[in-house]
């Protein structure tokens, strides 16, 4: 049973870690940064709604040219534009100038996700799906965990600015390791390519890639919604610090990736429907429990129960995107399309909760995450997905993982 390339993983991993990590420092400081500006519900997710909508229109393409062009290109030039435009935060004084800034990081960023996504898959073993995604899950489940704790402490003994900074340095250091460490793929070398890879709308009509989507979507917008919108919360209502706020956010992330590995290990062994439908019934109770807090321990609570649904349920999304990657030889599709259900979702989920809390309060802004996650997982129920989990031999079991 070949194993996976140590030296790529680990190039990767680190990569993604430090700047999902630089992503996460600003997180909880947008939301009140934003509203200090005069932001309403409305504008508070358009500035997290504006990353976004760049995603969602320049993922397919980028995605489809990774597959006919390699995955390094893509990688570096995203990792460079995102250490450049993360610097712009350091001058942004007005709605305006977030929501354009923001839109300009979710361009860069449509370059770098899915494409090393779809590196990892490329060197994934058959077999293995579950354990080997779940495990680099944990760089960006990490990085969003750690992240937001080091934004809150930041912000209360420096400042906003110093937060910004972070974010642009992380993310420097993530380019420089990709330029130098990450080896080309097989379709860099090549002069032409074998095979033109589906087109993205042709995938989407995959039944099982539809379930998966649909998921995927419902389940960032709920983040979207606790991103956007608990930070607030925990400030207008329970005047929490900085550094309670960024652990609030921080701790349902840390769940999940700590969830990742062992999940991922089951995932390969155990019914993949069940697992996302546990998950998913667990993160619709856990988001609509954030209206009944009362202070930060129901905060806690609701955190907590969000991150171990989510740690059940992906890493089982993520191994079947990888078979269906490999089926249909568009692996950067794939997993392009799974980044545009996140970036929708995250959109949607920002949006609808900003008018949410407009129109009614800031507490209506989280039920609105449960009765959408319920209704994903009635669909998941009458439509199943059709990917049957792969045999696992021992050699698989026993293979070298970094």
């Amino acid at each position: 049973m070949p194993s996976i390339d140590k030296k790529i993983f680990a190039t990767l991993f680190i990569s993604i870690f430090a700047t999902v990590t630089g992503v996460g420092i600003v997180v909880p400081l947008l939301p009140v940064y934003a509203h200090t500006l005069g932001a309403g519900g409305f504008g508070i997710g358009m500035i997290f709604g504006s990353f976004s909508l760049a995603r969602t229109f320049f993922l397919p393409y980028f995605g489809r040219l990774s597959d006919r062009k390699g995955r390094k290109p893509l990688i570096v030039a995203g990792l460079f534009s995102y250490a450049l435009i993360s610097l712009a935060f350091v001058f942004s004084d007005t709605i305006e100038m977030l929501v354009t800034i923001r839109f300009l990081q979710g361009f860069a960023s449509a370059m770098i996700m899915p494409v090393v996504q779809a590196y990892i898959g490329d060197i994934t073993p058959p077999g293995r799906e579950g354990f080997v995604m779940g495990l680099f899950n944990m760089s960006i489940f990490s990085g969003l965990s750690l992240g937001p704790l080091m934004g809150g402490i930041i912000n209360d003994r420096f400042s906003l600015t110093a937060t910004f900074f972070c974010m642009g340095v992380l993310s420097l250091g993530a380019f420089f390791a990709c330029l130098f460490l990450l080896p080309p793929t097989g379709k860099e070398r090549m002069t032409t390519d074998a095979r033109d890879p589906e087109r993205w709308w042709s995938i989407l009509g995959d039944s099982t890639i539809a379930g998966i989507f649909f998921f995927r979507l419902v389940y960032t917008g709920c983040i979207g919604i606790i991103w956007g919108f608990l930070p607030v919360l925990a400030d207008m209502d329970f005047s929490l610090s900085s550094t309670a706020i960024g652990f609030l956010v921080m701790e349902g992330v840390l769940i999940g990736g700590l969830m990742q590995m062992p999940m991922g290990y089951l995932a390969d062994r155990l019914n993949r429907r069940r697992m996302i439908i546990s998950g998913g019934l667990l993160i619709a109770v856990a988001i609509f429990s954030f209206v009944w807090a009362t202070g930060f321990w129901g905060l806690f609570v609701s955190s907590l129960a969000f991150g171990i649904g989510g740690g059940i349920a992906m890493p089982a999304i993520m191994a079947i995107a990888v078979i269906k990657g490999n089926d249909v030889g568009a692996m950067g599709s794939v997993m392009a399309m799974l980044t545009v259900a996140h970036s929708l979702g995250m959109l949607a989920g920002s949006l609808l909760a900003g008018v949410m809390m407009d129109v009614f309060s800031l507490r209506y802004a989280f039920p609105l995450g449960g009765v959408l996650m319920a209704g994903c997982v009635l669909y998941l129920i009458i439509f199943p997905p059709m990917v049957k989990n792969v045999p696992v031999s021992v050699d698989a079991v026993s293979g070298d993982v970094p």
